[in-house]
């Protein structure tokens, strides 16, 4: 469904939001030849989500400061919060001579608190685990929202996944909701399985249509290597954006869904 289609009603007791992700590729279009952050940020906020989920976003970087025009003065995830979403997050992955990058998390919801998880395997990619706690006017439980960018060695993932699991297990009570959102790199398609095993966790697309969706590359996609990933929330329905403008703003087309939050008393139900 796209943001055209009327949207489906909401069950008594739950509260709807969306959530975005999106790998932001530093600012850059697909082939690193223009800076596109001011784009990519009008066309993010077009979407009208409550909860953004951002990978490879620049927490600093001097030498396109000094040289590229248009670099703003504040980190990209703040550029793109502005007066949009009042909360953010950033956890620091990738750290270099002249800056960093990472993961972050825009919301209008209060963050409570943040934590950002290392889950570097080895010394040659540097992945993180984003945690965040969101506290929600509506409901008496708080959201975990966790933005989430694995490797490109399965191996690697592997490990990442079960990194994963052990988070969402041993970190968030059983009784409260989930987001899990980002670039899983996962082109073989093996992770929704094992989070669904091991973690409860249900991709919002294959929940929908049975299968993850094309993200990757941008322009004609073919590889399903971005996800939403759900815990304890109903889904309404995944949204599908549209090839322009996205499509020369990334590498990675996003993704979007509209989700439901129990409030209350509400007993969650799981989409078919």
């Amino acid at each position: 469904m796209d943001l055209a289609t009327p949207p489906p009603a909401v069950e008594p007791g739950f509260a709807r939001f969306t959530v975005l992700t999106v790998n932001t590729h530093k600012g850059f279009g697909a082939f690193n030849r223009r800076f596109v952050l001011h784009e990519l940020r009008e066309a993010v906020r077009s979407v009208g989500a409550d909860l953004v989920f951002l990978q490879e976003v620049m927490g600093s970087h001097e030498l396109h400061r000094a040289r590229i025009g248009g670099w703003p003065a504040t980190p990209h995830y703040e550029f793109m919060a502005d007066e949009i979403w009042s909360s953010h997050a950033y956890g620091r992955n990738a750290v270099y001579p002249h800056g960093h990058h990472g993961n972050a998390v825009l919301s209008k919801f209060p963050i409570a608190r943040h934590v950002n998880h290392d889950a570097s395997v080895g010394k040659s990619e540097k992945r993180g685990l984003l945690h965040c706690v969101l506290s929600l006017p509506q409901s008496e439980r708080p959201l975990h929202a966790v933005c989430v960018h694995l490797g490109l060695d399965e191996s690697h993932r592997r490990a990442q996944v079960l990194q994963l699991c052990r988070l969402v297990n041993d970190g968030i009570p059983p009784d409260e909701p989930v987001v899990v959102a980002g670039d899983f790199n996962d082109w073989r398609c093996r992770v929704d399985g094992a989070l669904e095993g091991c973690a409860g966790l249900q991709e919002v697309f294959r929940l929908a249509t049975g299968r993850p969706a094309k993200t990757f590359p941008a322009r004609w996609p073919v590889l399903r290597l971005d996800r939403i990933y759900v815990r304890g929330l109903q889904l309404l329905r995944p949204l599908v954006l549209g090839r322009r403008p996205w499509s020369h703003l990334s590498d990675h087309a996003p993704l979007a869904a509209e989700l439901a939050l129990p409030v209350g008393q509400a007993v969650v139900r799981r989409a078919a």
